[in-house]
């Protein structure tokens, strides 16, 4: 199986937490969905004739596309792929943007049956934080539209952590979530990354963040809630009823081959990788003019076996031994077993016949696990 991803980097104000590329630039819209279009049929041989089953679009914000818009980005790709009938196609969507009945109703004429809904908090207060531009009105009442009009695959984000939340608001919150129709959810502690707003404010000592004991037990929390409320994780932050499963992120994890279209967006063929210029209108004038717009890196052995570790890992599938040697021979699969040994031992990682997978205990600390696993 193959998977497009199509990178739409508007978005009407950024997040203070957000370290994805992103522009504010609207007016480039219609540009950039030409360039869009020109690459995804100057690069339709990348996929190697596999079938595609899963369309992403993410961003920024994909819902700030008309039914127009979208609608000439999927003709594009229906005329130059090979796409399966039942293939998932998700619409990552502001809340706001989903006020509209009418909208919805549009996206899923073009096809889209899968929304990934950008709530990240329930609590305005959180919200005003976050510099999101939603209320948590707007954020229910988007929920509750979607699965109206015929939506039956929803997925909401949640960010947890945040600065001055209590575990009973988190609580709350997955209290609100869980009541809504939505059949999958995916839940982030807050990170802090150096060159985003929030990176600075805590360098300058502006923002506490959250005691790592409390996000430990909010974690815990959500795996208790969504086990309650009969949703499975199947990756360290995702969680799903059964059926459900995000299938496009799963390829991700599976290391299923994919195309990335648009500014910034990252394309994986097993052997290599490759990134778009982050630029909006570099992006546009490089396609406009046929010039390079992309980087290229051939992987080698070393950073497959790496990929293939810190996936795995993160999956509730977990790592399975009969592959790795499959893939990398006997003397790494010994080395990665030797290497975990230790949380083995403490009860970080799992092993059942031949799969690894890292325990409740080992989850809170699985960056340290994978960074031990890691070969340069």
């Amino acid at each position: 199986m193959a998977g497009i991803y199509i990178h739409i980097p508007f978005c009407k104000k950024r997040c203070i937490y957000c370290d994805f590329y992103s522009s504010t630039h609207q007016e480039y819209i219609p540009q950039l969905i030409d360039a869009i279009i020109k690459e995804l049929k100057g690069r339709k041989n990348y996929l190697q004739n596999e079938m595609v089953k899963t369309i992403y679009f993410g961003g920024g914000t994909p819902s700030l596309l008309t039914e127009n818009e979208l609608g000439k980005i999927l003709a594009a790709i229906f005329e130059s792929y090979s796409v399966e009938e039942t293939a998932e196609i998700t619409l990552e969507a502001n809340p706001d943007d989903l006020i509209s009945s009418e909208y919805l109703s549009s996206l899923r004429k073009l096809k889209i049956n899968r929304l990934s809904i950008g709530i990240q908090s329930f609590d305005d207060e959180k919200l005003k934080f976050l510099n999101r531009r939603h209320t948590a009105g707007q954020a229910i009442q988007a929920v509750s539209n979607a699965h109206e009009v015929g939506f039956n695959n929803i997925s909401i984000d949640l960010i947890y952590a945040i600065p001055g939340q209590t575990l009973q608001q988190w609580e709350k919150e997955l209290n609100i979530a869980f009541s809504l129709p939505v059949q999958h959810l995916s839940a982030y502690e807050l990170t802090y990354e150096k060159q985003t707003l929030l990176g600075k404010r805590k360098q300058k000592g502006l923002t506490t963040p959250v005691d790592e004991e409390i996000s430990i037990k909010m974690y815990e929390t959500l795996l208790e809630e969504a086990k309650k409320h009969g949703f499975e994780r199947y990756e360290i932050s995702n969680f799903a009823l059964p059926g459900f499963y995000s299938k496009h992120n799963s390829a991700y994890w599976k290391q299923k081959i994919y195309i990335g279209i648009g500014p910034s967006a990252h394309s994986y063929n097993s052997t290599s990788r490759q990134w778009n210029i982050s630029s909006v209108e570099k992006y546009i004038k490089a396609i406009k003019h046929q010039e390079k717009y992309f980087e290229k890196e051939e992987l080698t052995l070393n950073q497959q076996y790496n990929e293939y570790l810190m996936v795995s890992l993160r999956t509730a599938e977990g790592l399975d031994l009969n592959e790795l040697e499959e893939k990398f021979g006997t003397e790494l699969k010994n080395e990665c077993l030797k290497s975990l040994k230790i949380f083995m031992n403490n009860k970080m990682v799992t092993q059942d016949n031949e799969k690894l997978c890292l325990t409740t205990k080992g989850i809170q600390i699985s960056n340290l696990i994978i960074s031990e696993l890691m070969r340069i």
